[in-house]
């Protein structure tokens, strides 16, 4: 049986890639933490998601986010120009759970979006959700158009 269940922070943002056949394939690493005899110890691992689980973590994983992540080990063994043989050990990814919330992002772009309507409100110029040119005065809306 091949099947890994990690729970770590991810070490940078995933990276979305398209291929040529159409599938999409996202790439990130987390760091779990390991404590024996008293001492820590940090294992890096590389994580591969395919197709809408890849889109998914590209567009709501970043750097520094804790996750669960569930798949199998797989090795990958390649030549490259010179003859030299490389083999890379990386846990393809059947789900990923998102432990922490939202990016650290998100918050950063939520409360700046919240101190410019704040600030919009105290200086008496809060945007209209919904507003018409009839509300727009017609000397204002001449300039706009």
């Amino acid at each position: 049986m091949n099947r890994v269940m990690l729970t770590g922070r991810l070490t940078r943002d995933p990276e979305l890639r398209s291929l040529a056949n159409g599938r999409t394939v996202t790439q990130f690493a987390i760091a779990t933490h390991d404590y024996r005899g008293g001492t820590e110890k940090a294992e890096f691992h590389n994580v591969v998601t395919w197709d809408r689980l890849a889109e998914i973590c590209a567009q709501y994983l970043g750097k520094g986010q804790l996750v669960a992540v569930e798949g199998r080990i797989q090795t990958r063994q390649w030549e490259d120009d010179k003859k030299i043989r490389h083999w890379k050990t990386e846990i393809v990814a059947g789900s990923v759970e998102m432990l922490s919330g939202r990016r650290k992002k998100d918050y950063a772009a939520e409360s700046a979006a919240e101190a410019l309507e704040a600030q919009a409100e105290a200086l008496g110029t809060a945007p209209d959700a919904g507003s018409d040119d009839e509300d727009v005065p017609e000397h204002e809306a001449a300039a706009v158009a």
